[in-house]
């Protein structure tokens, strides 16, 4: 089992997508942030002009919402967004990275340590 493997997916369009790791990690990521990230070559290389990703998501945060959601594979998740944006897969891997090393803000539960018998 990797850290990535994906026990279940909710997607709100209105408002997060929360994601089930099998490792019991949890994971609700709003939309806005979500969209910010967005890790497909074209938004990647507004970042590294330093152009806007999403003007909607940057101004009106609250606003933003998720048209249509589909698996990628076994691997990610394809979203479409209101601002008609819909080039990026979110893969699992990435997504739990994000979440691991604080790149993306997102609500985060960890299961409690197991006891060590020893």
């Amino acid at each position: 089992m990797a850290a990535h493997d994906i026990e279940a997916i909710e997607v709100d369009r209105e408002r997060h997508v929360f994601i089930e790791f099998a490792d019991g990690v949890t994971a609700t990521f709003e939309l806005a942030p979500l969209r910010l990230a967005c890790p497909c070559a074209e938004c990647n290389a507004r970042r590294q002009r330093g152009s806007s990703v999403s003007v909607l998501a940057e101004t009106k945060p609250d606003e933003v919402r998720i048209t249509e959601a589909s698996m990628a594979g076994a691997w990610g998740l394809n979203l479409d967004w209101n601002d008609g944006h819909s080039t990026g897969i979110y893969a699992f891997e990435k997504l739990r990275q994000w979440i691991d090393e604080y790149i993306v803000e997102a609500h985060v539960t960890r299961p409690a340590p197991a006891d060590d018998p020893d």
